[in-house]
């Protein structure tokens, strides 16, 4: 379990830093004006899908993580939630799966 729990991490890490690749050069280019990306997230139709896919993904992640938290007392577990809102489902859930499968 054990090396489950250290794939996790490393999913986490690589969930944070493979989007970031894209994100940083964009805002670099293009201003750092976080609202002129969000604007782009809904500039055609393909990609409001896509944007709607992970926003619907993030909420039940976080519902998900609530009620789990509510029942096992894994406050450490609460982190994931900024972890997807901030930086994307790639990180937030195997973060999560990472706090959940602690040793009890």
């Amino acid at each position: 379990m054990i090396r489950l729990r250290h794939f996790w991490l490393a999913c986490a890490i690589f969930g944070a830093i493979w989007p970031m690749m894209a994100f940083i050069p964009y805002l670099a280019a293009n201003g750092w004006d976080l609202g002129e990306m969000i604007d782009r997230w809904m500039e055609n139709d393909a990609v409001l899908g896509v944007t709607r896919d992970l926003m619907v993904s993030a909420g039940v992640l976080n519902l998900w993580i609530l009620a789990e938290v509510a029942v096992r007392r894994n406050w450490a577990a609460l982190l994931a939630i900024p972890a997807t809102w901030c930086i994307g489902v790639s990180c937030g859930l195997p973060l999560y799966l990472y706090f959940r499968s602690k040793p009890i």
